[in-house]
């Protein structure tokens, strides 16, 4: 379910919806809950939203076909799709088991891309330090590796960043591929002036992906270093807390609120970015490029972008990069000067210009 749009592919779903709504499309949202309880704000997007019950636990494991796909399979959600002929939006690969059903053949199909789940699925298995995840991961990577072929009965798919839009090019001949990057809450760029007092990173830290790299971050780079330094977001693990610790520079905050988060990212001096894997679009990265001072990242993080260095985004090949160039932008105010490439970077995103894209298609 897309609210709160507090990480990943939810917030590219939510601001999608807030997008369309502004374009004068009307939506039918269905989604599924886990967790998350109905929420009025979408209710207020969406001319009808309805709710399904994800069928969680052993049944939905024992299948050839994904977790994350049968888990979210629903009678009532295809009696719903077929009680009209709206073209249908699927988001990410979990939502896909209806695109080959030949009821649906006439219906405009659309697959929203967010990661290619099998490498994501496979990365992530690398990153888990739990086995029983690790597990998990390996065998859900098999999988949707196998499903993934669905795809072909979409119209369109729409992928996340240029990288994957050439492998689904590739790969599935008959949908037509469009690059089109995630929606995200930033209308326009918005950076302050001068000096900020630390260093952030920030992100979903439940995720094997981030831990790992706040874990980098914080060993070879951030420990390595007198200038203050703050890692923030959702769910860090314990081992992530005890790592943290012993650094008096470093600290931790935990589940900070949009506003809170908000704030963190527009008063850092300098945004450390690192990915372990080049999948998708981090909006981690997104957030930064719209509304932080300067930023320092590693070739991974850009791959797919389109995003190119210059002289407020910076991409570090090592550990000694990032030292090293730290230091001397501690030495460095953010000053209009850096505005024109920084709005010239962001273009690409603007969200305006590709809820127009997306509206075309429909």
């Amino acid at each position: 379910m897309p609210f709160p749009a507090n990480y990943g592919g939810i917030i590219d779903v939510y601001y999608k919806l807030v997008w369309l709504k502004k374009a004068g499309i009307k939506i039918h949202l269905h989604c599924f809950t886990y967790g998350r309880q109905p929420a009025k704000e979408l209710e207020e997007l969406c001319e009808k939203v309805y709710y399904y019950p994800r069928k969680i636990g052993l049944y939905s494991g024992l299948s050839w076909m994904p977790y994350t796909v049968k888990s979210r399979k629903s009678v009532e959600l295809e009696k719903n799709l077929l009680s009209n002929d709206f073209p249908i939006l699927f988001e990410v690969l979990h939502t896909c088991y209806l695109l080959n059903d030949s009821r649906f053949k006439n219906r405009l199909k659309i697959y929203r891309h967010s990661n290619i789940e099998h490498e994501y699925y496979s990365r992530l298995a690398e990153s888990e330090k739990s086995l029983s995840k690790k597990l998990y991961l390996k065998t859900e990577a098999k999988r949707l590796e196998r499903f993934e072929r669905i795809v072909n009965n979409a119209d369109y798919i729409l992928a996340v960043n240029e990288e994957d839009a050439a492998y689904f090019t590739k790969k599935y001949r008959h949908p037509k591929t469009i690059y089109l990057p995630s929606f995200h809450h930033n209308s326009e760029v918005n950076v302050k002036e001068g000096k900020g007092e630390y260093i952030l990173y920030h992100g979903n830290l439940g995720i094997s992906e981030n831990y790992e790299a706040a874990d980098w971050l914080i060993a070879n780079v951030l420990s390595k270093t007198n200038h203050k330094a703050i890692i923030a977001g959702l769910r860090p693990p314990d081992f992530l807390k005890q790592k943290i610790a012993p650094h008096k520079n470093i600290s931790l905050i935990e589940n900070p609120s949009d506003e809170k988060m908000l704030e963190l990212i527009q008063n850092a001096h300098i945004h450390c970015l690192h990915t372990p894997q080049a999948t998708g679009l981090k909006l981690k990265l997104l957030n930064v490029l719209f509304g932080g001072r300067f930023i320092l990242c590693n070739p991974q993080m850009l791959e797919g972008t389109g995003l190119k260095e210059n002289e407020s985004l910076l991409i570090c090949h090592s550990k000694e990069d990032y030292i090293q160039k730290i230091n001397s932008l501690y030495r460095t105010a953010f000053s209009t000067d850096f505005l024109a490439g920084r709005k010239k970077a962001s273009e690409r995103f603007d969200c305006s210009i590709n809820v127009k894209k997306l509206v075309d298609l429909l």
